[in-house]
């Protein structure tokens, strides 16, 4: 569900789950809307007319997050579009919070961990824990989702998408840190890293920005790291894999060739799909 667009009847965007997440949109239904609208009316009879009486406007808040958190995530979209007013209540953090103690009760008793990145407010941890459960399936040691790994794709979406992102090396270099300071081996802070970036490459869009930061990661890998900062062999073949497929029509004659050379230079086998300009 990474990276869904929510869009309101209204037509403005709705930040749910922002579409930094995945690659898919979706917009509402204005017609289930319209049909909750037209069904949900009232008529009173007062003498000399009638007033109409819409129940769901004279909801409190608290029922309104209590029957938006009962749905599926889903179909949060449409709840958004009943009124302008279940609008504005993802916006808040009431809705958040009790959004996440109902999926995920355990939350409440997690604590702080130390490390550059942290897990923000309640709507931040709703989406890491999402991500982590529907990109990695990672667990703690207690068998719970592993909250740390989506605020690390949040982190590494961001700092990518920005205009003027830090290198590949310090960002790497960033997340082993945050795992290594959260307790984790070498070993298991090399593979989450792996995981998470693999997940990061697949989820970014196909845009003149992505294009160019792959061309820059891999510009920059021949760059030595040490273990565990070392880089993933994994993670190095889907930047070139995404750079001749999706990216093949933007490269230029240059561009092609130098990017052609290194990936011979670092893979004994290119696929025949790689070649040709």
């Amino acid at each position: 569900m990474e990276g869904h667009i929510f869009t309101s009847c209204t037509g403005k965007p709705l930040a749910l789950l922002d579409a930094q997440y995945g690659k898919d949109s979706i917009s509402c239904n204005t017609n289930t809307s319209e049909a909750l609208v037209s069904t949900c009316s009232l008529s009173e009879d007062r003498g000399t007319g009638s007033v109409e009486i819409d129940p769901l406007e004279i909801l409190p808040d608290h029922l309104i997050v209590e029957v938006i958190t009962r749905l599926p995530v889903k179909s949060w979209v449409s709840a958004a579009c009943v009124r302008k007013r279940w609008a504005g209540v993802f916006k808040t953090e009431m809705l958040w919070q009790t959004a996440l103690k109902k999926r995920w009760p355990s939350t409440g008793s997690i604590k702080r961990w130390p490390g550059p990145i942290g897990r923000g407010p309640a709507k931040r941890r709703y989406i890491a824990l999402h991500l982590s459960k529907s990109l990695f399936s990672f667990e703690d040691e207690d068998g719970e989702i592993y909250e740390l790994a989506g605020h690390i794709y949040l982190y590494l979406k961001e700092q990518l998408q920005m205009s003027t992102s830090l290198s590949y090396g310090l960002l790497h270099g960033t997340v082993i840190d945050q795992f290594l300071a959260c307790g984790k081996k070498g070993n298991a802070a090399y593979e989450l890293a792996s995981q998470i970036w693999l997940a990061v490459i697949n989820n970014l869009e196909e845009n003149e920005h992505t294009f160019q930061l792959l061309l820059q990661i891999v510009e920059e890998w021949e760059i030595f790291l040490p273990y565990p900062y070392s880089k993933s062999h994994a993670v190095q073949w889907r930047l070139f894999e995404r750079l001749f497929t999706d990216f093949r029509d933007c490269l230029s004659p240059l561009d092609y060739y130098s990017v052609l050379t290194r990936a011979k230079h670092r893979f004994e086998f290119v696929p025949a799909t790689w070649l040709g300009y």
